[in-house]
């Protein structure tokens, strides 16, 4: 009778062993939020127990520079959770593929690439936020700003934290929106004048709303999935719309054309635009890809969607390396050191 437990036992540890090693890994190159990788994680190999997603994760920059660095060896299988404006970049590399997924016909069309099959799914729109710590300002006798052109005002010297715009994909849709807003004379002279009020340029687009929530600087240019968790968390700090318009981007799921697990990432590519991951999406985002799932965030205006700048991602793309090489030239000395 013992050896024949001890037989079964063995039988299913050794089924569980080739069943775990059966599961194909999954390269998945991303910018999300660590907040929201586990549950795209855990949705996607609960419904597909035959593969693993396996994460590279780092900021927009970062990403799409490493990304561009391997085009003639791509080690992803698939990007997801990466701003259009970078999807539009390496498409026009030619290195993605098309694909529309399953159930692409339910979202909403202004959000994914227009090539079909669409080149980038869109996940959801992120755009900036200003976090301003209303206990600092009050401190430093701090207006509260309504404006872009407010930031730029000699009251704000040294209160200000913003994203570098080549390591985070916040800080390069700010940049890209002003100068589609105003032109790109105007856009550089603004610049030239909030730069005196920037204390840091940071290596994150949630970095400086963090900051204005903790209190070390008052005013954060940051983006609402981080401005609505850190108010969520407590921290005494109101969100601000610009009125001008908001800098936005789309993050979005593409697939490599060097892929060698196509069927693998074409599951995954569904699974990113199904209903289940865009509700995963509304527990931070105000505007996901799925109409009528995204729910209302503390915070976030109910008009937020009409508030969104005019823009053109692949203009953004087009322009990325040279608008990043003048703003590195006039910017670069108020660098946060990278770690």
């Amino acid at each position: 009778m013992m050896t024949i437990c001890a037989a079964a036992i063995g039988l299913t540890l050794a089924s569980g062993a080739a069943l775990a090693q059966q599961k194909t890994p999954l390269l998945v190159y991303t910018a999300l939020e660590t907040d929201a990788m586990k549950l795209y994680k855990t949705g996607f190999e609960k419904a597909n127990p035959d593969i693993e997603i396996k994460w590279v994760r780092d900021s927009t920059g970062i990403i799409t520079a490493k990304l561009l660095a391997e085009k003639a060896n791509p080690q992803a299988d698939v990007v997801a959770g990466v701003a259009a404006s970078s999807l539009a970049l390496l498409d026009q590399e030619g290195m993605l593929q098309g694909y529309q997924p399953k159930g692409f016909d339910l979202l909403t069309p202004a959000y994914s690439d227009t090539q079909r099959p669409p080149k980038w799914v869109g996940m959801d729109v992120w755009a900036a936020t200003v976090c301003f710590n209303t206990v600092e300002a009050k401190k430093h006798n701090l207006p509260k700003p309504e404006t872009w052109k407010d930031l730029a005002k000699p009251v704000y010297k040294g209160k200000i934290t913003m994203p570098h715009p080549a390591s985070s994909g916040t800080g390069y849709l700010d940049v890209s929106s002003w100068i589609q807003m105003w032109g790109e004379q105007e856009a550089w002279k603004y610049m030239d004048a909030l730069h005196e009020n920037v204390a840091q340029y940071v290596h994150s687009g949630s970095k400086p709303c963090k900051q204005a929530g903790s209190g070390e600087f008052p005013i954060g240019i940051s983006f609402e999935f981080r401005a609505h968790q850190v108010k969520k968390s407590g921290a005494p700090v109101d969100l601000i719309f610009p009125k001008e318009g908001l800098g936005w981007d789309i993050e979005g799921t593409s697939i490599m054309k060097t892929t060698k697990k196509p069927e693998a990432a074409k599951r995954l590519a569904d699974w990113m635009a199904s209903k289940e991951a865009n509700v995963i999406s509304s527990n931070w985002w105000a505007v996901v890809a799925m109409p009528g799932v995204a729910s209302k965030l503390e915070g976030i205006p109910e008009n937020y969607e009409k508030l969104l700048a005019k823009n053109d991602l692949n203009w953004a793309a087009k322009n990325r390396e040279r608008i990043l090489a003048e703003w590195s030239k006039r910017y670069e000395g108020k660098a946060e050191a990278k770690p």
